[in-house]
């Protein structure tokens, strides 16, 4: 806390624009200790509103337009990426598709409230083909949303967080042990997720090419296979074409839905 405000003090904008940049291109950066910290060297007279809120909002759109666009050219392809850092990265996916279903396209105004899915709603967005006119206009919404709220925390709580930076001052170098601590802790922790979900990343797979030779073979070996459209949310719909002869999964009800696959049968599925 006390390095992050010691740095906006002294580079102002620029540090606010980086870290507001930073987080909406999918680093771990903490976008709203910038902003928190923006609104209170606004309510001090260090910052202007007027740079500030502009500044932030451009870099969050800047960020955000770059992964809309590369959303939509590379599809799934980003997404899996921006993922692989997570525990389980077809949990981070499904998480984000499922929220545009549940909530629709009010999700780009919410997301940048929500860990895991703020980074991934202006790619799932792109590659859902979003109107880019559309996307622009919920996108600022839900960006300046997000500014005002950290900013406005910022200005209101200015004596409490200098409070804090006073306190951190005093303390010295025990509050830097707590944090590295704490830090490595955090670390340690994230590496534990990482080796519980590591079996989950190794998914058997067969060519396409391959499992149409199945299909065309005997008829023994025909009907001992079943083909499952387990496509996420944004990717499917009620009129959207299947594969001849699959049978739909509905991806966020496996539970129910695996009850009734049959167990005596070779299961393929595809998604998006």
């Amino acid at each position: 806390m006390h390095g992050a405000l010691a740095l906006i003090s002294r580079h102002g904008y620029l540090i606010i624009f980086a870290m507001v940049f930073a987080e909406s291109v999918g680093f771990p950066v903490p976008a709203a200790l910038a902003l928190v910290a923006g609104g209170a060297g606004v309510a001090s007279h260090a910052l202007k509103f007027t740079i500030v809120a502009p500044l932030a909002l451009a870099a969050m759109l800047l960020g955000d337009t770059l992964l809309y666009i590369l959303g939509r050219y590379t599809g799934w392809s980003l997404l899996g990426f921006l993922c692989r850092i997570a525990a389980n990265p077809e949990a981070c996916i499904l998480r984000s598709a499922e929220s545009f279903y549940k909530r629709g396209k009010i999700t780009l105004v919410i997301a940048k409230f929500i860990p895991g899915i703020n980074t991934m709603a202006a790619p799932l967005a792109g590659s859902m083909r979003m109107r880019w006119q559309q996307f622009l206009r919920l996108d600022a919404a839900g960006a300046a949303l997000y500014i005002l709220t950290y900013g406005a925390a910022g200005f209101l709580f200015r004596d409490f967080l200098a409070a804090i930076t006073r306190g951190f001052q005093a303390a010295g170098r025990a509050a830097e042990e707590v944090v590295v601590v704490a830090a490595v802790g955090y670390m340690a922790y994230r590496v534990w997720l990482y080796q519980k979900n590591k079996v989950y990343r190794v998914v058997p797979r067969i060519q396409v090419e391959e499992l149409a030779r199945k299909l065309a073979s005997e008829q023994e070996d025909k009907d001992r296979i079943v083909i499952v459209d387990v496509r996420s949310h944004g990717y499917y719909d009620q009129r959207s074409e299947r594969i001849k002869g699959s049978v739909r999964l509905e991806p966020n009800n496996l539970e129910q839905e695996l009850k009734l696959l049959p167990k005596d049968k070779d299961i393929y599925l595809y998604c998006s």
